[in-house]
């Protein structure tokens, strides 16, 4: 048992997120089924990222519901799962693997296993001095960053962000698959080709009009690493923001999409407009921004073109459709989270030599341990806030001037 300082949930209605003192213990883990049980070594966060899954859980603990979400023995839980650390014994940074656990793939877990994610579920995070971290889960990063051991601000603040593009390099992977097993028997027919050919040909249409509705930094990476897999690709960008803003461009520079500020006064004009900007109905729909208006739009007002596939990578918003269109229209709907460590190497790799860092900005540990509810609530997840917020956890780590 040690004893170290941090922000941590817990089950309260006035003060779900608090900073202080925190005991933390070391239970062995296992990173896949068929592993052995590992003890956690000790690694001290250098810089951490402040995602939305931390705000959901701050408000699940002023209802009272965190309890499946503690570590075994706890009533709390430290948050953070987005960041870099220094591993002390062996002289290294690295990027925590959040997912792991008795499971084959822990994309996909099935009934009989289970899984754990640090500063998420079952498991102590990155908003402390120190933690206990399964050692084949501390990912190295790419040679050349570290000078006289500190590492570049800039490319600290690029490390904030393996776990999210990580997703969304999975949603890449299962969205190819899933559109072109979905999709190469028209291929076939309209070709007259063999299986293989047939396929290539599935996934590469699948992406020929994709709307990405909703302009977070999912939406963003998602855009990027179609882009960068697909370059004949048609993107389409959907949301609030005006079309000139800050966020805007970059995400348009980084996708090489088209952007359509969504001011319609109904749901059908917001459709009606997509179809007009795609030049005919999506054949990819991804849903990202948390409304309940991505279904409809998709669905009811038909923005979703036949044998086409709806994405739905929003958490919290239900689906609904009318069976007789859905049917005859042959749409496939899908959602999956997370990731393998494969697509957290390729993660770390891509955002390595990508201009991510621009869109983050930083808040005082001070500022942010002082009240941290407060700092959610007014700096990090209110109106107007940076697409990503970040703090320096040591600053020892960090050199400043690069």
């Amino acid at each position: 048992m040690k004893t170290v300082k941090g922000t941590y949930f817990q089950n309260d209605p006035n003060c779900p997120l608090v900073y202080g003192e925190v005991e933390i213990d070391n239970p062995p883990r296992r990173r896949l089924r068929g592993e052995p049980l590992k003890e956690g070594i000790l690694a001290q966060p250098v810089m951490v990222g402040f995602c939305g899954t931390d705000h959901t859980l701050m408000n699940m603990g002023r209802e009272g519901k965190l309890g499946p979400k503690f570590p075994q023995g706890k009533n709390r839980l430290i948050n953070g799962h987005e960041g870099i650390v220094w591993v002390p014994s062996q002289k290294r940074f690295a990027i925590v693997l959040i997912r792991g656990g008795d499971s084959f793939d822990p994309t996909r877990y099935t009934e009989d296993e289970s899984y754990f994610e640090y500063g998420c579920d079952q498991a102590d995070g990155l908003f402390c001095d120190e933690g206990y971290f399964h050692p084949d889960m501390l990912l190295e990063i790419p040679e050349g960053f570290v000078r006289d051991g500190r590492l570049p601000l800039s490319f600290a603040k690029k490390m904030v962000f393996p776990d999210p593009y990580a997703c969304m390099v999975f949603q890449l992977e299962r969205t190819t698959d899933l559109g072109s097993a979905h999709n190469f028997r028209v291929e076939m027919a309209r070709r007259g080709c063999g299986e293989e050919e047939a396929r290539r040909m599935a996934s590469e249409n699948l992406y020929r009009r994709t709307v990405i509705f909703g302009l977070g930094t999912t939406g963003m990476f998602m855009g990027d690493l179609i882009r960068r897999s697909f370059p004949e690709a048609k993107i389409l960008l959907v949301a609030r923001s005006a079309s000139d803003s800050p966020k805007v461009r970059f995400a348009l520079e980084q996708c090489g999409g088209e952007y359509l500020q969504n001011t319609f006064a109904s749901e059908a004009e917001t459709a009606e407009a997509i179809c007009r900007a795609l030049e005919g109905r999506a054949t990819l729909f991804i849903g990202v921004s948390g409304s309940e208006a991505e279904h409809r739009i998709a669905f009811e007002h038909r923005a979703l073109g036949c044998n086409g596939v709806y994405n739905s990578f929003s958490l919290g918003p239900k689906i609904s459709f009318d069976t007789m269109p859905f049917g005859f229209e042959n749409h496939l709907i899908f959602g999956s989270i997370n990731f393998r460590k494969e697509h957290m190497e390729t993660a770390i790799r891509l955002l390595a030599g990508s201009r991510y860092d621009e869109i983050v900005e930083l808040i005082d540990k001070d500022e942010f341990t002082a009240d941290p509810i407060a700092a959610y609530e007014n700096r990090i997840y209110a109106k107007g806030a940076p697409l990503k917020t970040a703090v320096v956890w040591n600053p020892e780590y960090i050199d400043f001037s690069r």
